[in-house]
């Protein structure tokens, strides 16, 4: 029998932070409470007054490995998730090759299993090769083991194979999690269609790329009755088109990025591309829309879209950059410090759409609690103590976001995977 005991933390009950000892046995969670003991022989660990919550759950994750291992792999990329308070990720399948067979895809959890610092659930592509040409066999990748299923990083242009393929995943009761764009309507943009695409001279992608796309997948998931889960949800009219479709009665939802929540299109110093990704930043309306979407419980969870590039690939300017910013490091800070902190949404709303919602949409078992007899998967947070985003202290192999510099509080102290330590703060000084 080995004990940890985590003393002097707080947790959340209701609306309340209360004193709280977590008491961890063979990587269970043993006993919550106040003034806990241990065995003679336990570790005992002061948490100095830190926020304990329940391990974060992050559904929409970039790892690169293998084929893009400039970028990141399975060892940066889930360090990064644990520093970020992170205890289980997804991973999306734009790998090379994708994992769009049996074998490959076991081959790929075993990658995520001896790699990775935190427990990973590995997405099948919807369609071989993330062609968008002919959808994966679902009933062989099931069987190999996948539960969650996305071309992420391009969406599926024709609509027979979506629907072929939203058929035979209701088949097996599995979620296909859509990256929304018509490429025909997209047209080649960079950056949201607007006045601030015309002000920096740069192709704009139009909103109706994104929400022709979800208008017409809603339709097939209503026709086929399967799980139609949108991914990092951009515009005001999208989030009102899945609003319908729950009204509808329609099996739908939809995650938000922290970025989306946090900057608009306006917010662009220029032609900088930190600030490029896909779906773009809207505009300001759009990003008040995704805020009212998370509150009204339209949008059901917060997801990263966690997407590192190297240093010298954003150099290059919206027209030649990759899109995408790294996430997992920055997400549980950035959204504390600007809207908990402000009051515009409480701490436990937080924590329910990075662990509880994200648990209930996916089905996902021993994760995202924090209660007797589930695997002590724990983050520890110091909301009480300002600090700086710094690229140098990054796990990822990634630096590209925006947000370095931002004073923040609520970074990540310690993590805790079945008991196990994974990141601790301490060892970073």
């Amino acid at each position: 029998m080995t004990q940890t005991l985590l003393k002097h933390g707080r947790h959340l009950v209701g609306s309340e932070l209360v004193p709280c000892d977590v008491l961890i046995e063979d990587g269970k969670i043993k006993a919550i409470g106040a003034d806990l003991n241990a065995a003679e022989d336990a570790t005992v660990i002061d948490l100095n007054n830190n926020l304990i919550t329940p391990g974060l759950i992050d559904i929409h994750v970039h790892l690169r490995e293998p084929g893009y291992t400039n970028k990141e792999t399975i060892v940066t990329g889930s360090r990064a998730a644990a520093h970020g308070g992170f205890t289980t990720i997804a991973a999306m399948a734009n790998l090379k090759p994708t994992c769009d067979t049996p074998e490959r895809f076991k081959k790929q959890v075993e990658r995520n299993e001896k790699d990775g610092a935190i427990k990973i659930i590995q997405y099948s592509p919807v369609t071989k090769d993330r062609a968008g040409k002919e959808p994966v066999d679902v009933a062989a990748q099931y069987a190999a083991g996948a539960r969650l299923f996305s071309d992420d990083g391009a969406g599926i242009q024709d609509a027979g194979v979506v629907y072929r393929a939203m058929q035979q995943l209701a088949a097996h009761d599995l979620v296909m999690c859509d990256h929304a764009q018509d490429n025909q309507l997209a047209n080649g943009g960079v950056i949201n269609d607007g006045p601030v695409a015309q002000k920096l001279g740069l192709p704009g992608m139009p909103k109706i790329s994104e929400t022709a796309q979800i208008a017409r997948n809603i339709v097939i998931a209503q026709a086929t009755g399967a799980h139609y889960h949108v991914c990092h949800v951009s515009t005001k009219e999208s989030i009102e088109l899945v609003r319908h479709a729950k009204q509808l009665g329609i099996n739908v939802t939809c995650e938000v990025t922290p970025h989306h929540l946090l900057l608009a299109d306006a917010d662009i110093p220029g032609d900088d591309a930190e600030f490029k990704m896909n779906p773009p930043l809207r505009s300001r309306q759009d990003q008040e829309a995704c805020l009212a979407g998370l509150l009204d419980g339209t949008i059901d969870c917060i997801a990263t879209d966690h997407a590192p590039h190297t240093d010298a690939e954003k150099h290059q300017g919206f027209l030649a950059s990759p899109n995408g910013i790294v996430g997992s490091e920055t997400a549980f800070a950035l959204l504390y410090t600007r809207y908990v902190k402000n009051g515009i949404f409480t701490l436990g709303q937080l924590i329910n759409w990075l662990t509880g919602n994200v648990k209930k949409v996916f089905k996902l078992d021993n994760v995202g609690l924090l209660k007797v007899g589930d695997p002590a998967d724990i983050a520890v947070f110091d909301i009480d103590h300002q600090d700086t985003v710094k690229a140098d202290q990054f796990f990822s192999k990634g630096h590209n976001t925006p947000f370095i510099g931002d004073q923040v509080y609520g970074m990540t102290d310690k993590t805790f995977v079945d008991g196990k330590l994974v990141y601790d703060r301490e060892e970073e000084k």
